[in-house]
């Protein structure tokens, strides 16, 4: 119980303080919980590990809650997981029901919230236990599995593994130490480079660069539409919300945070899989499915409780192996190595105060998430209408002041910050990924040293197959999903030749119209 004396006041401060500022990041179109955690990041080196804990989890529980604010208000998605939350509160913001649609989003997000901590609590200390038996051959066989994975849930297989090794690449550019299996020597630069990247490209820099500047200059190239107007933003009459909703939702509610835990869990995959997922199984499972997507609080029930029963699913992977779950956990490990700490299978087991601490804040921070949106809702909207022309020069300033000060005031950082975001900007200009990009960065450098290390203790190649039970398990698992990458290639291909043909055939789109209209 020694964890308890780290939950002070400034803890529970700083705990709603990342909440409020994370609503406020999904809130606003183009923001997101990722965003929100790699500005902030900078911050928690001054507070100390568990401070800046609870200050980042805030913001991660805040900034995947908030984007259901537009998504009801404005039909934008405020994350990429509320995409499915725009399907029917929208629909319900039009009829004057915006107040009882977010609400139903809040209760429901809180489910999905206390949820997956709870499955983080269970499970995570025992896949820890499991995993601290991992030779080198397993470790790497993990790393190629997370990265196949990412890869396969891509929008193509090909651009997720291509994306993946450009991270990669990345990471093994500076100095490959002899500590490594190296030779000493630098690799992958110029001459000249070598005062600057000497020990590589430093990770947050990079981290704050992609999440942070890339997307403001994404959202710039938009330009800053000035027609929000004030009357768009109807939340609706206070009456028409009652517990009674939720009658009838609890095999709902249940299916889509198990849904959202499971799908965080995987590398990679994000929020948008997650909510999509549970929404579909909620339209094929429900008794009554007609009123799903015209305003049906059950769709509105399956997407917030599946997207924030992310949070916990995604910190499973992160701290029992090592490998982020998603983007935001990913930033997550910057907030680790500022401390000094390896997350990995010793973890938990040599933190064990900080696991709880962590675990209190993960906690707290859903039902202040709870309280602030619930009892305030109305005053929560007002933030879409925040002038974007004011806040992204602060966030820039924001990011540009973190990545100067993380290292002691090293001005290359502010140039990797820079290289970094117009790097992750066209990265996403030309069709390529991030998740695989910035996840193959982060896990590039371990792959390699267990890569080489297990060769340097078994010699043979064939190891990586032989070694144990696990590692067939493993390569099983990673040939699952290369596998279901190509069938769902087929499938999208096919679709789309028949999307194709229907088009070019007159008759068939005019019976189809037919079709349709007898179905509404």
């Amino acid at each position: 119980m020694e964890f308890l004396t780290f939950i002070d006041l400034s803890f529970l401060m700083l705990v709603s303080f990342g909440t409020l500022v994370g609503i406020i990041f999904g809130a606003i179109p183009g923001m997101t919980a990722t965003m929100a955690v790699a500005v902030c990041l900078p911050l928690t080196y001054a507070l100390g590990l568990n401070h800046g804990l609870a200050l980042l989890l805030g913001l991660y529980v805040g900034g995947i809650s908030g984007g259901m604010v537009p998504a009801v208000l404005l039909n934008i998605p405020g994350t990429p997981s509320s995409i499915t939350t725009t399907f029917d509160g929208y629909p319900m913001a039009q009829k004057g029901e915006g107040e009882k649609a977010l609400r139903v989003c809040v209760i429901a997000s809180l489910v999905g919230g206390l949820v997956s901590a709870l499955v983080l609590f269970l499970f995570a200390p025992l896949l820890a236990d499991f995993s601290i038996k991992f030779s080198y051959v397993e470790k790497f066989l993990i790393i190629l599995l997370a990265l196949s994975v990412i890869a396969s849930l891509s929008s193509s297989m090909l651009i997720g593994i291509f994306s993946g090794v450009i991270g990669i690449w990345l990471s093994l550019i500076g100095d490959y130490s002899i500590s490594d299996g190296g030779n000493g020597h630098t690799r992958l630069m110029f001459d000249f480079m070598e005062p600057y990247l000497f020990e590589g490209f430093s990770l947050l820099p990079v981290l704050i660069g992609i999440f942070g500047i890339s997307t403001i200059l994404l959202e710039a190239e938009k330009g800053v539409k000035r027609d929000m107007a004030g009357e768009r933003i109807k939340i609706g009459k206070e009456g028409g919300f009652s517990f009674s909703i939720f009658k009838g939702s609890f095999t709902n509610l249940t299916r889509s945070s198990f849904i959202g835990t499971f799908v965080g869990m995987l590398p990679g995959v994000g929020g948008s899989a997650a909510s999509v997922l549970a929404y579909t199984q909620e339209k094929n499972l429900a008794k009554d499915s007609s009123q799903m997507g015209k305003g049906a609080p059950q769709g509105l029930i399956a997407s917030e409780s599946a997207n924030n029963a992310l949070t916990g699913g995604a910190l499973i992977p992160l701290l029992s192996l090592g490998i982020p779950g998603d983007s935001t956990t990913a930033v997550l490990i910057g907030a680790f190595t500022l401390q000094g700490i390896q997350v990995g299978p010793l973890f938990i087991p040599e933190n064990h105060d900080t696991w709880y601490v962590m675990m209190t804040a993960l906690v707290l921070a859903n039902f202040i998430m709870f309280g602030l949106m619930f009892f305030a809702i109305k005053h929560i909207a007002k933030v879409v209408m925040v002038p974007k022309h004011i806040l992204y020069p602060l966030i820039v300033m924001m990011c540009v002041v973190g990545a100067y000060a993380i290292n002691y005031g090293i001005m290359f950082d502010v140039w990797t910050l820079l290289i970094f975001g117009v790097l992750g900007y066209l990265i996403q200009k030309i069709g390529l990924e991030v998740a695989p990009l910035i996840i193959g960065f982060i896990l590039g450098s371990q792959a390699e040293v267990y890569f080489v290390k297990s060769l340097e203790s078994f010699g043979t190649y064939s190891i990586f197959f032989t070694k144990s039970p696990i590692a067939m398990v493993l390569w099983g698992l990673i040939a699952a999903s290369v596998l279901f990458a190509i069938v769902m290639g087929f499938k999208s291909r096919a679709r789309q030749k028949m999307e194709l043909s229907q088009m070019h055939d007159p008759s068939h789109t005019d019976s189809g119209a037919h079709h349709d209209s007898r179905n509404d």
